[in-house]
């Protein structure tokens, strides 16, 4: 991958230690520049915005402005930046509310190195990002019991989703409208009682709907 198209991330976390560390870290990887850091969420949209980030590793609880303040303005900026949490708390309600308040993804930071560098190049495709261990807790098994209430063609799209395809693309895939694959998408949400399009994406992964390497 050449410089200019490589992965422009922003690492926020409060410890200097661990900014550092994952600079290095990324530094090491074709295709992925660490272009920039900060240590709270102050400035965090605006850093973005300056430096073009395509991904942004964030830390959820930091002194002065955390991780949702981060979260919110960068959503409220409209900023096209995706942004994974990464993150020591995996408390049920943290990643439901980072998720709902628009991260794409949840990784706790006793991830490998292989984890967080998979995070940032799938995140930077638009694909959701989930540890593990929390997307098991969070979805729960009875979620698996629901799959059967999906119409074949809401099964179809649940599949686009986990296959990291937007609304267009699917629909250009399917040959229907893209407001019935919104239509779809919400029914298909209700069903499955999941919160957003990344957790869709989780569970179609979980459940083997789409292979993880595909």
């Amino acid at each position: 991958m050449s410089e200019a198209a490589s992965i422009r991330v922003l690492v926020v976390d409060d410890h200097k230690l661990v900014r550092q560390g994952l600079t290095f870290m990324l530094e090491q990887e074709d295709g992925i520049e660490v272009v920039g850091a900060c240590e709270d969420g102050t400035g965090v949209a605006a850093a973005v915005r300056r430096l073009a980030v395509d991904v942004v590793l964030l830390d959820l609880l930091m002194p002065r402005a955390d991780g949702f303040v981060a979260l919110r303005e960068l959503k409220a900026a409209g900023s096209p930046a995706r942004v994974v949490i990464l993150t020591s708390h995996r408390g049920d309600d943290r990643v439901r509310a980072a998720l709902a308040a628009g991260a794409d993804g949840y990784l706790l930071k006793s991830a490998g190195v292989e984890e967080v560098v998979r995070a940032v190049r799938a995140a930077a495709a638009g694909q959701a990002v989930l540890d593990a261990t929390v997307a098991s807790r969070l979805l729960g098994r009875a979620a698996s019991t629901v799959v059967d209430r999906l119409s074949p063609r809401e099964l179809e799209v649940l599949k686009a989703i986990g296959r990291g395809l937007s609304n267009k693309e699917i629909a250009g895939r399917l040959a229907i409208s893209e407001e019935t694959v919104k239509s779809h998408v919400s029914n298909l949400l209700a069903k499955l009682q999941l919160l957003d399009r990344t957790q869709a994406a989780i569970f179609a992964l979980r459940e083997h709907l789409v292979p993880f390497d595909e």
